[in-house]
Protein backbone atom coordinates (compact mmCIF):
# COMPACT_ATOMS: atom_id res chain seq x y z
CA UNK A 1 0.00 0.00 0.00
CA UNK A 2 1.56 3.38 -1.02
CA UNK A 3 2.62 5.70 1.74
CA UNK A 4 0.13 8.52 2.37
CA UNK A 5 1.67 11.99 2.27
CA UNK A 6 -0.07 14.93 3.94
CA UNK A 7 -0.45 17.88 1.50
CA UNK A 8 1.75 20.87 2.13
CA UNK A 9 0.44 24.21 3.38
CA UNK A 10 1.66 27.69 2.51
CA UNK A 11 2.78 28.30 6.08
CA UNK A 12 4.94 25.13 6.02
CA UNK A 13 6.72 26.26 2.90
CA UNK A 14 7.00 29.88 3.99
CA UNK A 15 8.51 29.04 7.40
CA UNK A 16 10.85 26.29 6.15
CA UNK A 17 14.46 27.19 7.08
CA UNK A 18 17.51 26.37 4.94
CA UNK A 19 19.98 23.74 6.19
CA UNK A 20 23.55 22.93 5.25
CA UNK A 21 22.28 20.50 2.61
CA UNK A 22 19.22 20.63 0.33
CA UNK A 23 16.13 18.86 1.61
CA UNK A 24 12.58 18.22 0.32
CA UNK A 25 9.05 18.90 1.49
CA UNK A 26 6.68 16.58 -0.39
CA UNK A 27 3.14 17.45 -1.46
CA UNK A 28 2.40 13.98 -2.88
CA UNK A 29 1.96 12.74 -6.45
CA UNK A 30 5.68 13.29 -7.11
CA UNK A 31 5.50 17.03 -6.37
CA UNK A 32 7.86 18.53 -3.80
CA UNK A 33 9.58 21.77 -2.91
CA UNK A 34 13.35 21.61 -2.49
CA UNK A 35 14.83 23.91 0.15
CA UNK A 36 18.33 24.98 -0.89
CA UNK A 37 21.15 25.98 1.53
CA UNK A 38 21.13 29.57 0.17
CA UNK A 39 17.38 29.88 0.94
CA UNK A 40 15.77 29.28 -2.48
CA UNK A 41 12.66 27.08 -2.51
CA UNK A 42 12.32 25.28 -5.84
CA UNK A 43 9.35 23.30 -7.12
CA UNK A 44 10.20 19.89 -8.57
CA UNK A 45 8.24 16.87 -9.74
CA UNK A 46 9.52 13.33 -10.14
CA UNK A 47 7.99 11.55 -13.13
CA UNK A 48 8.51 8.03 -14.42
CA UNK A 49 9.01 7.74 -18.18
CA UNK A 50 7.58 4.95 -20.36
CA UNK A 51 10.96 3.16 -20.35
CA UNK A 52 10.91 3.01 -16.56
CA UNK A 53 13.49 5.76 -16.00
CA UNK A 54 12.77 8.71 -13.77
CA UNK A 55 13.16 12.38 -14.70
CA UNK A 56 12.71 15.58 -12.78
CA UNK A 57 10.48 18.48 -13.91
CA UNK A 58 11.13 22.02 -12.65
CA UNK A 59 8.24 24.43 -12.15
CA UNK A 60 10.04 27.50 -10.81
CA UNK A 61 10.69 29.01 -7.38
CA UNK A 62 8.33 29.67 -4.46
CA UNK A 63 6.72 32.18 -3.78
CA UNK A 64 6.87 33.34 -7.43
CA UNK A 65 5.16 30.06 -8.27
CA UNK A 66 2.52 29.60 -5.58
CA UNK A 67 1.47 26.25 -4.13
CA UNK A 68 -1.76 26.25 -6.14
CA UNK A 69 0.18 26.93 -9.37
CA UNK A 70 2.64 24.10 -8.69
CA UNK A 71 -0.27 21.71 -8.14
CA UNK A 72 -1.78 22.85 -11.47
CA UNK A 73 1.51 21.99 -13.17
CA UNK A 74 1.46 18.57 -11.48
CA UNK A 75 -2.08 17.95 -12.75
CA UNK A 76 -1.02 18.99 -16.26
CA UNK A 77 1.91 16.55 -16.17
CA UNK A 78 -0.37 13.73 -14.98
CA UNK A 79 -2.79 14.43 -17.83
CA UNK A 80 0.05 14.31 -20.33
CA UNK A 81 1.21 10.95 -18.96
CA UNK A 82 -2.32 9.60 -19.20
CA UNK A 83 -2.39 10.67 -22.85
CA UNK A 84 0.94 8.94 -23.54
CA UNK A 85 2.98 12.16 -23.62
CA UNK A 86 6.32 12.36 -21.84
CA UNK A 87 6.05 15.49 -19.61
CA UNK A 88 9.83 15.96 -19.49
CA UNK A 89 10.15 15.85 -23.28
CA UNK A 90 7.13 18.12 -23.66
CA UNK A 91 8.74 20.62 -21.27
CA UNK A 92 11.90 20.70 -23.40
CA UNK A 93 9.79 21.30 -26.52
CA UNK A 94 7.93 24.18 -24.83
CA UNK A 95 11.23 25.78 -23.79
CA UNK A 96 12.51 25.53 -27.36
CA UNK A 97 9.29 27.08 -28.68
CA UNK A 98 9.60 29.93 -26.18
CA UNK A 99 13.17 30.49 -27.32
CA UNK A 100 12.07 30.55 -30.97
CA UNK A 101 9.21 32.92 -30.12
CA UNK A 102 11.69 35.33 -28.56
CA UNK A 103 13.77 35.18 -31.75
CA UNK A 104 10.76 35.57 -34.07
CA UNK A 105 9.97 39.15 -33.23
CA UNK A 106 7.28 41.13 -35.01
CA UNK A 107 9.92 43.25 -36.77
CA UNK A 108 11.92 40.24 -37.95
CA UNK A 109 8.86 38.53 -39.45
CA UNK A 110 7.58 41.84 -40.88
CA UNK A 111 10.88 42.43 -42.68
CA UNK A 112 10.87 38.86 -44.00
CA UNK A 113 7.31 39.39 -45.26
CA UNK A 114 8.33 42.72 -46.82
CA UNK A 115 11.32 41.18 -48.61
CA UNK A 116 9.03 38.49 -50.01
CA UNK A 117 6.39 41.00 -51.18
CA UNK A 118 8.90 43.50 -52.59
CA UNK A 119 9.56 41.21 -55.54
CA UNK A 120 5.96 41.80 -56.70
CA UNK A 121 5.70 45.52 -55.80
CA UNK A 122 6.78 48.70 -57.47
CA UNK A 123 9.86 50.18 -55.77
CA UNK A 124 7.94 53.15 -54.35
CA UNK A 125 5.21 50.89 -52.96
CA UNK A 126 7.80 48.76 -51.18
CA UNK A 127 9.52 51.84 -49.72
CA UNK A 128 6.26 53.33 -48.54
CA UNK A 129 5.22 50.11 -46.79
CA UNK A 130 8.48 49.65 -44.85
CA UNK A 131 8.64 53.35 -43.96
CA UNK A 132 5.15 53.21 -42.43
CA UNK A 133 6.13 50.22 -40.33
CA UNK A 134 9.46 51.73 -39.27
CA UNK A 135 7.87 55.03 -38.25
CA UNK A 136 4.77 53.85 -36.39
CA UNK A 137 4.84 50.13 -35.61
CA UNK A 138 8.38 48.85 -35.02
CA UNK A 139 9.20 51.39 -32.26
CA UNK A 140 6.18 50.12 -30.27
CA UNK A 141 6.03 46.35 -30.86
CA UNK A 142 8.95 45.52 -33.16
CA UNK A 143 10.98 43.77 -30.44
CA UNK A 144 8.07 41.71 -29.13
CA UNK A 145 7.63 38.08 -30.14
CA UNK A 146 5.00 38.07 -32.87
CA UNK A 147 3.09 35.36 -30.99
CA UNK A 148 2.61 37.84 -28.11
CA UNK A 149 1.13 40.64 -30.26
CA UNK A 150 -2.62 40.44 -29.72
CA UNK A 151 -5.55 42.64 -30.78
CA UNK A 152 -5.53 44.97 -27.70
CA UNK A 153 -1.79 45.63 -28.06
CA UNK A 154 -2.00 46.33 -31.79
CA UNK A 155 -5.05 48.52 -31.22
CA UNK A 156 -3.02 50.68 -28.80
CA UNK A 157 -0.39 51.16 -31.52
CA UNK A 158 -2.90 52.15 -34.19
CA UNK A 159 -4.80 54.49 -31.88
CA UNK A 160 -1.61 56.49 -31.35
CA UNK A 161 -1.57 57.05 -35.12
CA UNK A 162 -5.26 58.00 -35.02
CA UNK A 163 -4.66 60.56 -32.26
CA UNK A 164 -2.46 62.66 -34.51
CA UNK A 165 -5.31 62.83 -37.03
CA UNK A 166 -3.96 60.20 -39.44
CA UNK A 167 -7.12 58.07 -39.56
CA UNK A 168 -6.45 56.72 -43.06
CA UNK A 169 -2.85 55.90 -42.12
CA UNK A 170 -4.02 53.91 -39.10
CA UNK A 171 -6.32 51.88 -41.36
CA UNK A 172 -3.52 51.25 -43.87
CA UNK A 173 -1.17 50.13 -41.11
CA UNK A 174 -3.83 47.71 -39.89
CA UNK A 175 -4.00 46.24 -43.39
CA UNK A 176 -0.21 45.86 -43.54
CA UNK A 177 -0.12 44.18 -40.12
CA UNK A 178 -2.89 41.80 -41.16
CA UNK A 179 -0.78 40.64 -44.12
CA UNK A 180 2.20 40.15 -41.80
CA UNK A 181 0.16 38.01 -39.41
CA UNK A 182 -1.17 35.90 -42.30
CA UNK A 183 2.43 35.38 -43.41
CA UNK A 184 3.38 34.27 -39.86
CA UNK A 185 0.43 31.83 -39.81
CA UNK A 186 1.63 30.30 -43.08
CA UNK A 187 5.09 29.83 -41.51
CA UNK A 188 3.53 28.07 -38.53
CA UNK A 189 4.67 30.73 -36.06
CA UNK A 190 1.23 31.81 -34.80
CA UNK A 191 -2.27 30.35 -34.80
CA UNK A 192 -4.46 33.37 -35.59
CA UNK A 193 -4.55 36.86 -37.05
CA UNK A 194 -5.62 39.44 -34.41
CA UNK A 195 -6.50 42.19 -36.90
CA UNK A 196 -10.06 40.98 -37.69
CA UNK A 197 -10.78 41.09 -33.94
CA UNK A 198 -10.26 44.87 -34.10
CA UNK A 199 -13.06 45.40 -36.61
CA UNK A 200 -15.08 48.44 -35.55
CA UNK A 201 -12.54 49.55 -32.92
CA UNK A 202 -10.80 52.11 -35.16
CA UNK A 203 -12.36 55.27 -36.52
CA UNK A 204 -13.90 54.80 -39.98
CA UNK A 205 -11.83 56.04 -42.89
CA UNK A 206 -13.07 59.14 -44.65
CA UNK A 207 -14.83 58.36 -47.91
CA UNK A 208 -15.54 60.47 -50.95
CA UNK A 209 -13.52 63.00 -52.94
CA UNK A 210 -10.27 64.63 -51.91
CA UNK A 211 -10.78 67.99 -50.21
CA UNK A 212 -10.61 70.85 -52.68
CA UNK A 213 -11.53 74.53 -52.72
CA UNK A 214 -14.02 75.79 -55.28
CA UNK A 215 -13.36 78.25 -58.09
CA UNK A 216 -14.86 81.13 -56.08
CA UNK A 217 -12.34 80.46 -53.31
CA UNK A 218 -9.31 80.80 -55.59
CA UNK A 219 -8.69 84.54 -54.93
CA UNK A 220 -8.55 84.06 -51.14
CA UNK A 221 -6.32 81.00 -51.58
CA UNK A 222 -3.84 82.96 -53.73
CA UNK A 223 -3.72 85.73 -51.12
CA UNK A 224 -2.96 83.18 -48.39
CA UNK A 225 -0.30 81.53 -50.56
CA UNK A 226 1.43 84.85 -51.28
CA UNK A 227 1.44 85.77 -47.56
CA UNK A 228 3.04 82.46 -46.59
CA UNK A 229 5.59 82.15 -49.40
CA UNK A 230 8.24 84.18 -47.57
CA UNK A 231 8.37 81.53 -44.85
CA UNK A 232 8.56 78.59 -47.25
CA UNK A 233 11.67 76.74 -48.33
CA UNK A 234 12.28 77.87 -51.96
CA UNK A 235 11.64 74.46 -53.57
CA UNK A 236 8.42 74.16 -51.51
CA UNK A 237 7.33 77.61 -52.72
CA UNK A 238 7.91 76.56 -56.33
CA UNK A 239 6.26 73.19 -55.68
CA UNK A 240 3.07 74.93 -54.54
CA UNK A 241 3.05 77.20 -57.60
CA UNK A 242 3.68 74.25 -59.88
CA UNK A 243 0.76 72.38 -58.30
CA UNK A 244 -1.41 75.30 -59.38
CA UNK A 245 -0.08 75.32 -62.94
CA UNK A 246 0.11 71.62 -63.83
CA UNK A 247 -2.58 69.00 -63.52
CA UNK A 248 -0.45 65.95 -62.82
CA UNK A 249 -0.91 63.97 -59.64
CA UNK A 250 1.04 64.95 -56.53
CA UNK A 251 3.36 61.94 -56.59
CA UNK A 252 4.01 62.40 -60.31
CA UNK A 253 5.23 65.95 -59.63
CA UNK A 254 7.32 65.46 -56.47
CA UNK A 255 9.02 62.39 -57.95
CA UNK A 256 9.98 64.08 -61.23
CA UNK A 257 13.71 63.69 -62.09
CA UNK A 258 15.54 66.47 -63.91
CA UNK A 259 16.29 64.09 -66.80
CA UNK A 260 12.64 64.44 -67.89
CA UNK A 261 12.96 68.21 -68.18
CA UNK A 262 14.32 69.87 -71.33
CA UNK A 263 14.63 73.53 -70.37
CA UNK A 264 16.19 74.57 -73.65
CA UNK A 265 13.36 73.24 -75.80
CA UNK A 266 10.72 73.67 -73.08
CA UNK A 267 9.61 70.07 -73.24
CA UNK A 268 8.46 67.84 -70.40
CA UNK A 269 7.22 64.33 -71.15
CA UNK A 270 6.54 61.88 -68.31
CA UNK A 271 7.23 58.25 -69.30
CA UNK A 272 4.12 56.09 -69.08
CA UNK A 273 5.77 53.91 -66.43
CA UNK A 274 5.56 56.82 -63.94
CA UNK A 275 1.91 57.57 -64.57
CA UNK A 276 -0.86 56.11 -62.42
CA UNK A 277 -2.50 54.33 -65.35
CA UNK A 278 0.88 52.99 -66.46
CA UNK A 279 1.51 51.37 -63.07
CA UNK A 280 -1.50 49.08 -63.35
CA UNK A 281 -0.49 45.43 -63.22
CA UNK A 282 -3.21 44.49 -65.72
CA UNK A 283 -3.48 46.37 -69.04
CA UNK A 284 -1.26 49.35 -68.13
CA UNK A 285 -1.80 52.47 -70.24
CA UNK A 286 1.45 52.73 -72.21
CA UNK A 287 1.13 56.34 -73.25
CA UNK A 288 3.68 59.00 -72.29
CA UNK A 289 2.16 62.16 -70.84
CA UNK A 290 2.89 65.64 -72.26
CA UNK A 291 2.73 68.13 -69.39
CA UNK A 292 2.45 71.24 -71.63
CA UNK A 293 3.75 73.81 -69.16
CA UNK A 294 2.83 77.48 -69.70
CA UNK A 295 5.60 80.07 -69.80
CA UNK A 296 5.06 80.81 -66.06
CA UNK A 297 5.84 77.18 -65.32
CA UNK A 298 9.04 77.20 -67.33
CA UNK A 299 10.16 80.34 -65.49
CA UNK A 300 9.61 78.55 -62.18
CA UNK A 301 11.60 75.53 -63.34
CA UNK A 302 14.52 77.71 -64.37
CA UNK A 303 14.54 79.28 -60.92
CA UNK A 304 14.35 75.84 -59.36
CA UNK A 305 17.17 74.48 -61.54
CA UNK A 306 19.52 77.03 -60.02
CA UNK A 307 18.87 75.46 -56.62
CA UNK A 308 18.27 71.72 -57.19
CA UNK A 309 19.45 71.22 -60.78
CA UNK A 310 22.65 69.52 -59.64
CA UNK A 311 20.70 66.67 -58.08
CA UNK A 312 18.42 63.89 -59.25
CA UNK A 313 15.00 65.33 -58.47
CA UNK A 314 13.26 68.64 -59.00
CA UNK A 315 12.08 68.48 -55.40
CA UNK A 316 14.57 66.47 -53.34
CA UNK A 317 13.96 65.31 -49.81
CA UNK A 318 15.51 67.84 -47.42
CA UNK A 319 17.15 65.08 -45.34
CA UNK A 320 18.30 62.87 -48.21
CA UNK A 321 18.77 64.50 -51.62
CA UNK A 322 18.95 61.09 -53.29
CA UNK A 323 15.24 60.68 -52.55
CA UNK A 324 12.32 62.82 -53.73
CA UNK A 325 10.25 64.96 -51.37
CA UNK A 326 7.16 63.37 -49.87
CA UNK A 327 3.56 64.28 -50.62
CA UNK A 328 3.43 65.50 -47.04
CA UNK A 329 5.40 68.63 -48.01
CA UNK A 330 2.33 69.94 -49.85
CA UNK A 331 -0.06 69.03 -47.05
CA UNK A 332 2.15 70.73 -44.46
CA UNK A 333 2.33 73.91 -46.55
CA UNK A 334 -1.46 73.90 -46.97
CA UNK A 335 -1.87 73.40 -43.23
CA UNK A 336 0.35 76.42 -42.47
CA UNK A 337 -1.77 78.46 -44.88
CA UNK A 338 -4.89 77.53 -42.94
CA UNK A 339 -6.18 75.07 -45.56
CA UNK A 340 -5.57 71.84 -43.66
CA UNK A 341 -8.52 69.53 -44.36
CA UNK A 342 -9.96 72.08 -46.82
CA UNK A 343 -7.63 71.47 -49.74
CA UNK A 344 -5.19 68.73 -50.75
CA UNK A 345 -2.56 68.11 -53.37
CA UNK A 346 -5.12 66.20 -55.41
CA UNK A 347 -7.51 69.11 -54.88
CA UNK A 348 -5.45 71.23 -57.30
CA UNK A 349 -6.63 68.95 -60.10
CA UNK A 350 -10.27 69.47 -59.14
CA UNK A 351 -9.72 73.22 -58.87
CA UNK A 352 -8.12 73.40 -62.30
CA UNK A 353 -10.90 71.39 -63.90
CA UNK A 354 -13.50 73.68 -62.32
CA UNK A 355 -11.82 76.88 -63.49
CA UNK A 356 -11.11 75.66 -67.02
CA UNK A 357 -14.57 74.24 -67.66
CA UNK A 358 -16.66 76.85 -65.81
CA UNK A 359 -14.63 80.01 -66.41
CA UNK A 360 -12.53 79.35 -69.51
CA UNK A 361 -15.12 77.14 -71.22
CA UNK A 362 -12.82 74.43 -72.55
CA UNK A 363 -14.27 71.12 -73.63
CA UNK A 364 -14.35 68.27 -71.14
CA UNK A 365 -12.28 65.94 -73.37
CA UNK A 366 -9.39 68.41 -73.55
CA UNK A 367 -9.26 68.90 -69.79
CA UNK A 368 -9.63 65.16 -69.25
CA UNK A 369 -6.62 64.36 -71.44
CA UNK A 370 -4.50 66.94 -69.64
CA UNK A 371 -5.49 65.27 -66.36
CA UNK A 372 -4.16 62.00 -67.90
CA UNK A 373 -7.49 60.25 -67.57
CA UNK A 374 -8.15 57.35 -69.89
CA UNK A 375 -10.05 57.83 -73.11
CA UNK A 376 -13.70 56.79 -73.31
CA UNK A 377 -13.63 55.86 -76.95
CA UNK A 378 -11.85 53.29 -79.07
CA UNK A 379 -9.60 55.77 -80.86
CA UNK A 380 -9.12 58.18 -77.97
CA UNK A 381 -5.47 57.38 -77.24
CA UNK A 382 -4.33 58.05 -80.79
CA UNK A 383 -6.51 61.17 -80.97
CA UNK A 384 -4.95 62.38 -77.72
CA UNK A 385 -1.48 61.95 -79.15
CA UNK A 386 -2.14 63.49 -82.55
CA UNK A 387 -4.85 66.16 -82.12
CA UNK A 388 -5.05 67.48 -78.58
CA UNK A 389 -1.49 68.65 -77.89
CA UNK A 390 -1.79 72.16 -79.39
CA UNK A 391 -5.22 72.70 -77.89
CA UNK A 392 -3.95 71.60 -74.50
CA UNK A 393 -0.97 73.96 -74.74
CA UNK A 394 -3.27 76.89 -75.40
CA UNK A 395 -5.56 75.82 -72.57
CA UNK A 396 -2.68 75.55 -70.08
CA UNK A 397 -1.44 79.03 -70.98
CA UNK A 398 -4.94 80.47 -70.66
CA UNK A 399 -5.28 78.89 -67.23
CA UNK A 400 -1.91 80.25 -66.03
CA UNK A 401 -2.82 83.74 -67.28
CA UNK A 402 -6.16 83.49 -65.48
CA UNK A 403 -4.37 82.70 -62.20
CA UNK A 404 -2.08 85.70 -62.70
CA UNK A 405 -5.05 88.01 -63.22
CA UNK A 406 -6.81 86.64 -60.13
CA UNK A 407 -3.59 87.14 -58.16
CA UNK A 408 -3.56 90.78 -59.24
CA UNK A 409 -7.15 91.16 -58.05
CA UNK A 410 -8.59 91.56 -61.54
CA UNK A 411 -12.27 90.84 -62.22
CA UNK A 412 -11.63 88.10 -64.74
CA UNK A 413 -14.11 87.69 -67.57
CA UNK A 414 -13.05 85.07 -70.12
CA UNK A 415 -12.99 86.57 -73.55
CA UNK A 416 -10.44 85.14 -75.94
CA UNK A 417 -10.22 81.62 -74.54
CA UNK A 418 -11.16 78.69 -76.73
CA UNK A 419 -14.81 77.80 -76.17
CA UNK A 420 -16.90 74.78 -76.72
Amino acid sequence: MPKLIAPLTDIQIRTAKPLEKPYKLSDGGGLYVEIMPHGSKLWRMKVRQANGKESILSFGAYPGVALVDARAERAKAKQQQAAGIDPAQNKRIEKQQQKESAINTFELIAREWHANKSEMWKENTAKEAINRLQNDVFPMIGKRAIVDVDAPLLLDVLRLVEKRGAVDMAARLGQLCSQIFRFAIAKGLIKYNPVPDMRGALKPRARGHHAAIGTDELPAFLVALQKNEAEMYLPTRILMRMMLLVFIRTSELVETPWVEIDLENESWVIPWQRMKMGKKKINPRKLDHHVNLPRQGWALLRDLHAVTGGGIYLFPNRNDHKRPASNGAILQALKRMGYGGKHTGHGFRSLAMGVIKARLKYRHEVVNRQLAHGSDDEYGEAYDREQFIEERKAMMQAYADYIDLVQLGENVIPGNSKRA
